[in-house]
């Protein structure tokens, strides 16, 4: 993650202040569990509670896709990301994509 970028669920950051709005932007993720985290999910699932295996590779995707935000905002000109958001959906039975987008900005401190 590049020094300085800031990524934020809020319209604006406290503290500073808008300069320029670049534009949408967007990180894009799609993962596919393995064969050997299904059999242990499936089996897990039989017992209930928290299916581990899903929930690890969910936070990875996540991560994943908010640095992929923060590269493309970069990339714009960018030094942080407001009003950021995560979609997510399935593709076909065993993948599923994860979505991290919001506003490209230039933010100044303020005084």
């Amino acid at each position: 993650m590049p020094e300085g970028v800031i990524v934020s669920t809020t319209e604006t950051v406290a503290g500073h202040r808008t300069v320029a709005t670049l534009g949408q932007v967007f990180g894009v993720v799609v993962r596919s569990r393995g064969i050997g985290g299904n059999i242990a999910a499936g089996l897990r699932s039989i017992v209930g509670g928290e299916i581990k295996e899903y929930t690890s590779l969910v936070e990875e995707t996540r991560r994943h896709a908010i640095d992929r935000l923060i590269q493309n905002a970069t990339l714009m000109g960018g030094n942080a990301v407001v009003m950021m958001r995560f979609d997510s959906g399935s593709i076909g039975e065993t993948m599923n994509e994860v979505v991290a987008y919001g506003t490209a900005v230039i933010i100044e401190k303020d005084g």
